[in-house]
């Protein structure tokens, strides 16, 4: 697979994991080529830290590893949306989603 595509704009691409069973959002990390070629070799998530400058497999400390259902780019090829089946929790806050600070709900 040729997935240089994807690396165009950057060398790194967002990628956002997505509970398969459930829909919900759980986190957003980066992926390189390196990481991105270990997912699809593995079947389970790596990724990227910007802050540590090093590939990292979810789960490999905290046993909260992310197996994956499938992968899918968005229109322009510049994002990724990776469905998965979550162990435990995806934040290393302890949360199940990354995404549980709310800045405001509006009326509908």
């Amino acid at each position: 697979m040729d997935f240089e595509k994807y690396f165009k704009k950057s060398d790194l691409i967002p990628t956002i994991i997505q509970e398969k069973s459930t829909g919900e959002v759980l986190m957003l990390a980066y992926m390189n080529r390196e990481s991105m070629q270990k997912t699809l070799e593995t079947g389970f998530t790596w990724f990227y830290s910007r802050s540590r400058q090093e590939l990292w497999n979810k789960g490999a400390t905290s046993g909260h590893f992310q197996k994956v259902i499938d992968i899918f780019s968005d229109c322009d090829d510049d994002t990724i949306l990776i469905t998965v089946e979550q162990t435990g929790a995806a934040c290393h806050t302890g949360h199940h989603s990354c995404f549980f600070n709310k800045i405001k709900s509006f009326e509908v």
